[in-house]
């Protein structure tokens, strides 16, 4: 299972965080890990299921934002 962090905009509160979470856990082929306002980290079996996940975000009334790549700079070491 991949793990992805998908990108969202238009949350902007804890009902938002509740709703997106419950749209994400509808979707067979994904495990919802972490849901903040504007990402949710999920644990996909395939693309077509990072794709469900996704379109029940869409669905659920919020944007996935694509061509954005989440937690992937580590902070600069200190000198």
């Amino acid at each position: 299972m991949d793990t992805k962090t998908i990108a969202i905009s238009g949350m902007s509160c804890g009902h938002c965080v509740t709703a997106v979470t419950k749209a994400l856990n509808g979707v067979s082929g994904v495990v919802v890990q972490d849901v903040r306002i504007g990402s949710a980290t999920v644990g996909v079996e395939s693309e077509g299921a990072l794709a469900a996940a996704e379109s029940a975000i869409s669905d659920a009334g919020y944007d996935v934002v694509k061509g954005r790549t989440l937690n992937v700079a580590s902070p600069a070491p200190e000198a």
